[in-house]
């Protein structure tokens, strides 16, 4: 008599050992990491494995749990987008309590920090200890207007801010359980933070008693594995595999045959029953092979051909892992309907085009529609990560953002005054502003930049600072704008690496061309403002093949050689004051547009140049001289754009002698 043919494994199954396998393999090791490092301290808190400082060598702790000593020897753990105080380190418990800096002084602050550090836990994979979270979060939300709804409770701690005075009237700030579904939110509210709070639910709490809490910190803990566990990962791996097959078949016979399916009873199916099972899974699973292959193929071309149609995979992905967000997700429909069907145009570019729209609340908001996309997302991506968690007077703000399968677009604050290169530009209905102004704007911008490159946890390289990406509220302060180029990168990073030129011909920076230059950082956008300012001080193009005079077509060339040998610029009727403001414009700007990287100021310093008194401010020596030769084929100098998504062939300027530069 033949042997019955043995049963086959499901293929989930291999997969759940292969799983446990890994899962079980790493432990040991990581528990040794710190076992030459000593624990430190930082005011009352104890430092020792999980945790490390960031004064401390890697192998000392995990990356997830690095922590800082500040100035004021206070505990400090840092998320993405918040600072939290550390109150407490139980190594006993393995507990960690912590507390929000505005919520640890007596005063009107807000908490504004929202806890996202467990995303780095899951990037992690092997780490050896999994995280227990002892709080909910609820949502901060700052609404232009009063909202009557029992769901939404005041989080004003005090009826005046620290100066003394009133808080402004259109300022309203409330809490939300983070249960709260999109559709319940006020269009007239935005969302500032996703505070940690020790309670489930916060809606039959009044204010003081949530401030209570508040200040009395959170909790998490981190829980390693048992020591048995770790003694005999195979033993480990073995059990559970076991317990996999086992609920399977169990939870199979009971829907095949409505058995008895009872988790903690001892009764179960006969042997015989459940090898019946996986014969019948398995020759289920032979039989579909053929049209399953089938399938198989069709899917990958299918995904093979959305991913290159649209970029909604990637971005949904990129969605998933963002848990604090504050950026309000809409449907196209909405979006249909903000903006009127797309009647009212603002202006288009290589990204899109922009359309005017309008809250249900009456806010005037301005909608980025995308294009194509660059590079499966890449640029919407680059642009929500960025700009959608930072707040700054001179950023723009993103209100909201829409993914609809190969729809793709961006809710901004509206700006009346548009963008500065209308401002600087235009032939016809030309806005002409002060020199006082123009100086303001200039500071504006270089304050957003400077605030982009050291006011955030990650330093934020924009790579396109322009005058078509800065753009203008009713009361022309400057927003810096268009974050599709942006990087990110650790603010220990002094030098980044980018594998190619990126940005507008005519702003881009040497470095990103010339790689013996020096390495790529910051410096870029410190170049790429330089030029900007000098187009605010001609208040025309750098180039212009127009003018008059020969030696007049490089502003930047001709208002340096000016200056350096004492000559003076016809501004028109203007006072001493503003040909102060102009001088000092023309310095910086020279110090920026420095060929080498090391010769530009950081941002900070340039903010300092401003409030500088202008007989202090020297003027560099010939801050466009390139360190070598390149050889031109006449003496015209060529202006053409570049699009640096496609890598077309482009001219660039970057001496006074006329040198030009193709990109290939």
């Amino acid at each position: 008599m033949p042997k019955p043919p043995k049963p086959k494994l499901p293929m989930h199954a291999l997969v759940a050992a292969i799983v446990v396998l890994l899962q079980f393999s790493q432990p040991c090791f990581a528990r040794t990491r710190n076992k030459h490092c000593t624990p430190t301290v930082c005011g009352n808190v104890t430092i020792s494995y999980p945790f490390r400082l960031t004064s401390q060598p890697p192998h000392c702790g995990d990356s997830p749990f690095e922590l800082h000593c500040d100035s004021s020897n206070r505990t400090v753990l840092a998320s993405y987008n918040g600072r939290f105080y550390v109150q407490n380190i139980s190594y006993e418990r393995n507990t960690v309590r912590a507390i929000d800096p505005n919520l640890a002084v007596d005063d009107c602050s807000l908490p504004r920090g929202s806890l996202s550090f467990w995303d780095n836990i899951n990037m992690h994979r092997n780490l050896p200890y999994s995280l227990n979270f002892m709080f909910t979060s609820m949502y901060l939300v700052n609404c232009s207007k009063p909202v009557n709804s029992s769901s939404y409770i005041d989080a004003s701690r005090c009826s005046v801010n620290s100066s003394g005075s009133n808080p402004p009237p259109d300022l309203y700030v409330y809490f939300l359980d983070e249960r709260t579904h999109p559709r319940d939110f006020d269009e007239s509210c935005k969302i500032e933070a996703l505070v940690p709070i020790m309670v489930q639910d916060i809606n039959d709490l009044l204010t003081p008693d949530i401030y209570n809490l508040l200040k009395q910190g959170f909790e998490f803990s981190w829980i390693f594995p048992s020591k048995s566990l770790q003694a005999t990962p195979f033993r480990a791996m073995v059990r559970n595999l076991k317990y996999a097959l086992q609920s399977y078949a169990d939870s199979f016979i009971y829907y095949l045959f409505k058995g008895p399916h009872i988790a903690n009873n001892s009764y179960y199916p006969p042997n015989s029953t459940y090898i019946l099972c996986l014969l019948i899974t398995g020759g289920f699973i032979i039989s579909r092979t053929l049209p399953g292959l089938v399938c198989l193929i069709v899917l990958v071309i299918y995904k093979w051909r959305r991913r290159h149609l649209s970029a909604d995979d990637a971005i949904e992905e990129f969605l998933k892992r963002q848990k604090d967000l504050m950026p309000i997700r809409y449907s196209y429909s909405e979006i249909e309907r903000m903006s009127n069907g797309f009647k009212d145009k603002l202006g288009e570019g290589g990204y899109g085009s922009v359309f005017k729209g309008k809250l249900r609340s009456g806010y005037f908001v301005a909608i980025k529609l995308l294009g194509k996309s660059n590079g499966n997302g890449q640029d919407f991506i680059n642009e929500v990560a960025t700009i959608g968690r930072i707040h700054h007077v001179n950023v723009a703000k993103l209100i909201g953002f829409c993914v609809e399968g190969s729809k793709q677009a961006l809710v901004y604050d509206f700006m009346s005054n548009g963008s500065l290169d209308r401002i600087l530009f235009a032939k016809e209905n030309k806005i002409d502003l002060s020199w006082t102004k123009m100086f303001d704007i200039a500071l504006g911008v270089a304050r957003g930049i400077e605030y982009l490159h050291r006011g955030c946890d990650m330093q934020i390289l924009h790579f396109d600072i322009k005058p078509h990406n800065i753009l203008l509220d009713e009361n022309f302060t400057p927003k810096v704008a268009d974050f599709g180029l942006a990087k990110l990168f650790s603010r220990d990073d002094s030098i980044v690496n980018i594998t190619a030129a990126r940005g507008t011909i005519g702003y881009i920076a040497p470095e990103l061309i010339y790689k013996n230059l020096g390495g790529i950082s910051y410096k870029a956008d410190v170049y790429s403002f330089g030029m900007l300012l000098m187009e605010i001080i001609g208040r025309r193009k750098n180039m212009n093949t127009s003018v008059e005079h020969e030696s007049q077509k490089y502003f930047p060339s001709w208002i340096y050689d000016r200056y350096y040998h004492g000559e003076d610029v016809d501004l028109g009727d203007v006072v001493d004051d503003e040909k102060i403001m102009v001088k000092k414009m023309v310095i910086i700007a020279s110090w920026c547009v420095q060929v080498k990287p090391n010769d530009r100021p950081s941002m900070s310093k340039v903010l300092e140049m401003f409030e500088t008194n202008v007989e202090l401010l020297q003027m560099p020596r010939q801050p466009f001289q390139l360190p070598f030769e390149v050889p031109t084929a006449n003496n015209s100098i060529k202006d053409r754009s570049y699009d640096s998504s496609t890598g077309e062939t482009s001219t660039l300027l970057y001496s006074s002698n006329e040198i030009s530069i193709d990109i290939l």
